[in-house]
């Protein structure tokens, strides 16, 4: 059989993921849909700046050059980097750019009979076992023209916050239809070139929908532009906790979360009964931590007099990668009410604007945002052309996570794997562990358990999540015990998990990409 493998998306994840397959020998086909690498770094607000301190993001086996000398490098200095990423790995010429995927289909395989009574993945537990093979459905974005390419194996990298956006629905008469303005989302936003989208917002009243980091940041951008004569408002139905920057309080979580003594307080999925027991008895220490900080934010931002104290904790936010940094002087612009913020459990259009709860006129507004996120999951579904496949990626209300051993590999659908569906604190360095697992599996490394023990893994991951992620954990973020899972990734491709040097750095240093460089090295 030949080892034929296709990669799916040149962002973050598809670069790193050719990287270390070439490293391995294979020559994969990175299909890309733009005209360059980036992903989502191509399709960003003009203002939009890396919220990490830049020492969190990035490869481990390739720092920022040393002409970058801002904290928090901009849109287009992340897209240099990763381009010269691409170029420093030779994964150009691999690349297909203006090469977009519709769909993916598993031909000339077993029947669903078979598949359904295997015992093992794909039959033998191997990635390169099945007897079909992926046909890939590329469109040529420039000619519109198609053809189909055909490989053993598939990657999947296509993200969660791209190309679907998710779209409220509305009752007959009280939708977008209704409003005499322009409704769009932040995608669409995100899409226009600088000056475009600096015109459309130019002079005019801008409504935006949502709490999270997108609505920030176009709050931010409309009244850069505007002022307060034509302020911007931000409706909202509940508050999320936001960090001032992430220079410092990125430190101060690193020492309170991102360690192993922080994730003792945490129940980890498939954790045996001793540390189970142990993060019952310590988490008391966790809710007081998360109080100290919350208290901390509180003090030093004015959060309560612009109704942004959140009603659930700071360690939930951080459970569900929904911790942010707030604009540059953000509450600048709420103190001169260049931006306003308003509460809505609901709200329905009519032809002036907006109608919110509790309010008896309606806001007039000439655009309405939706920063309401995207539909990941769907996506993901929307990719592959057989029914039974779509149908082995849950969708609510059966599930609202997509049930990955490894958060990688769908037990029932082989010869496949996703890396970039699970989020953390930095995706970059999550996507990269992901990447050097796939490459070992691959390359005859790793075992797989059998598809039933491969699903209890999921299912325990997904009620782990469900536990501290609470309405939101469907981000399937895996930030409060991500060194518990690059441990059992680092065990898979038999390295010792235990990455420092000393009992008290072991445990109470925050980890991160640094300590898992040697795992780049063939």
């Amino acid at each position: 059989m030949e080892r034929r493998v296709a990669i799916i998306g040149a962002g973050t994840s598809g670069l790193v993921a050719c990287k270390y397959l070439l490293q391995y020998g294979y020559h994969p086909t990175v299909f890309e849909a733009d005209d360059g690498v980036g992903g989502l770094w191509r399709h960003t607000m003009d203002s939009t700046k890396l919220q990490n301190n830049k020492q969190m993001y990035q490869f481990m086996d390739f720092p920022w050059p040393s002409s970058v000398k801002e904290d928090n490098p901009s849109h287009n200095q992340v897209l240099d980097y990763l381009n010269s990423y691409a170029q420093h790995f030779s994964l150009i010429p691999h690349i297909r750019f203006n090469s977009k995927v519709i769909d993916i289909d598993y031909v000339g395989g077993e029947s669903t009979e078979e598949i359904k009574s295997w015992e093992l993945w794909g039959g033998k537990g191997k990635p390169f076992c099945s007897k079909g093979t992926w046909h890939v459905t590329v469109q040529n974005t420039k000619t519109l023209s198609a053809e189909v390419h055909k490989a053993e194996f598939v990657v999947l990298c296509i993200g969660k916050y791209s190309g679907l956006p998710n779209i409220p629905e509305f009752p007959p008469g009280q939708g977008p239809e209704v409003f005499d303005g322009k409704v769009m989302h932040s995608m669409d936003y995100s899409n226009l070139d600088n000056d475009t989208a600096a015109e459309l917002i130019k002079r005019k009243r801008v409504t935006i929908i949502g709490s999270q980091k997108s609505a920030m940041d176009l709050a931010a951008e409309c009244a850069n532009a505007n002022g307060v004569k034509y302020p911007c408002t931000i409706i909202q139905r509940n508050a999320h906790w936001f960090l001032p920057d992430f220079n410092v309080w990125g430190v101060i979580a690193g020492f309170l979360y991102l360690n192993r003594f922080a994730e003792l307080s945490v129940h980890k999925p498939g954790e045996p009964f001793f540390l189970g027991l142990l993060a019952t008895l310590l988490s008391p220490l966790r809710w007081g931590i998360s109080k100290v900080v919350e208290a901390t934010l509180k003090w030093k931002l004015p959060l309560k007099k612009y109704g942004l104290i959140p009603n659930h904790s700071f360690f939930q936010d951080l459970s569900t990668c929904l911790i942010a940094v707030f604009p540059d002087k953000f509450f600048d612009r709420l103190k001169e009410g260049s931006i306003i913020i308003k509460k809505s459990q609901s709200f329905s259009f009519c032809s002036e604007g907006v109608i919110l709860d509790g309010e008896a006129k309606p806001l007039e507004t000439d655009i309405v945002i939706f920063a309401t996120g995207y539909r990941g999951d769907q996506k993901i579904r929307n990719m592959f052309k057989s029914t039974i496949f779509q149908n082995h990626i849950a969708l609510p209300p059966t599930s609202s996570t997509v049930p990955l051993y490894r958060q990688i590999i769908h037990p029932r659908i082989p010869q496949l794997a996703i890396i970039g569906y699970a989020e953390s604190l930095s995706n970059i360095f999550s996507s990269e562990m992901k990447s050097l697992w796939v490459a070992n599996f691959l390359d005859g490394n790793i075992e797989l358990p059998n598809i039933r023990e491969m699903e209890k893994e999921a299912k325990l991951w997904e009620e782990n999540l469900k536990q501290y992620g609470g309405t939101y954990f469907w981000k399937t973020c895996i930030a409060n015990c991500a060194i518990w899972y690059h441990d059992q990734l680092c065990k898979d491709m038999k390295h010792n998990p235990r990455r420092k040097k000393g009992f008290l750095r072991e445990l109470f240093e925050p980890y991160g990409h640094a300590d898992y460089v040697a795992l780049t090295h063939k």
